[in-house]
């Protein structure tokens, strides 16, 4: 069944190749249909988010947050009682995410499959070409070269006198990764991580960290095809927020990571003092016994004389 899908990914960069005669171009109209056809997720995500945010800035919810502060399980329990009553979805803003994960996987495999040169590689890729749609002949050997890269390969820039290549393509994958998430994170998250100070706000931050790391470097050590997807997704993305009116220009500003959040995410829960009323059931019946002997009466007890 993946290896269907990853077919189909494969077809439809074929046959943008053969309208187009380039392997970039096909790349970068395939990244549109893409985000055109998750589109209606995205908007999903946005509806769900603001509701979210209005429903963070009501009063019920506040007290609710003042209530339950020192009982996180009781405090998730009853937030997702309010999300129910008003019909906010909290994973809704995690589904554009994960279903960008397949696509990701599909895309690399069908650029490898798609810029074969070996002859067992090019039998291999006509059987598994849709040819009700295209001439095998008209498209092979596809040219995998655009602008200074080669799409198959990792990228890298190569200037004269310098002796190593710039990865421009991963560094400017790793900015618009970090500048999609600064100018869309009001939108996706919600107010909760302001609001709340909790794991949520950690979680968050971290992902504002590691995120762009990750894209990065598969966009540095994998095909350049594939860091060029994820260079015109995130800006089509931005795109797609600046049309909504949803960009968060605020938010570019960059503080000091919250050192107090991560300490209190990573300090173990505070010890309980254990009471009599909360101690076990066989510690209280030796108190209880203690309690009915008189010491005073073995201490003033005199000791029998030896004779």
């Amino acid at each position: 069944m993946w290896q269907s899908f990853v077919n189909i990914f494969l077809n439809v960069l074929l046959y943008i190749y053969n309208l187009t005669g380039n392997f970039g171009v096909a790349i970068i109209l395939f990244t549109l249909l893409i985000k055109l056809v998750t589109y209606p997720l995205m908007r999903s995500q946005i509806k769900s988010s603001a509701k979210m945010m209005e429903l963070q800035k009501s009063p019920e919810y506040n007290e609710m947050m003042e209530k339950y502060k020192g009982n996180q399980e009781k405090l998730a329990e009853e937030q997702m009682k309010l999300y129910k009553k008003y019909g906010v979805n909290p994973t809704a803003s995690c589904l554009p995410t994960l279903i960008q994960l397949p696509i990701i996987f599909a895309l690399y495999q069908a650029i490898i499959a798609a810029i074969v040169s070996t002859p067992m590689g090019m039998l291999d890729l006509t059987k598994r070409v849709f040819t009700n749609f295209m001439q095998v002949g008209d498209i092979f050997p596809i040219n995998p070269n655009f602008l200074w890269m080669n799409l198959g390969q990792p990228e890298r820039l190569n200037i004269a006198g310098l002796p190593f290549g710039i990865p421009v393509l991963a560094i400017l994958v790793v900015l618009t990764t970090v500048l999609q998430t600064k100018l869309t994170q009001a939108s996706t998250t919600g107010s909760s991580n302001q609001s709340s100070g909790g794991n949520s706000a950690m979680m968050s931050g971290m992902m504002n960290v590691y995120m762009p790391l990750l894209m990065g470097f598969m966009a540095y050590s994998l095909a350049s095809g594939l860091a060029l997807y994820f260079l015109i997704s995130n800006l089509f993305t931005i795109g797609q927020y600046a049309v909504d009116g949803k960009l968060d220009w605020k938010a570019l500003k960059f503080g000091k990571p919250d050192l107090a959040s991560f300490k209190q995410m990573t300090a173990p829960p505070p010890q309980k003092p254990v009471t009599r009323s909360s101690a076990p059931a066989s510690s209280a019946k030796v108190d209880e016994f203690s309690e009915k002997i008189d010491y005073k009466e073995f201490k003033n007890k005199k000791k029998p004389k030896k004779n």
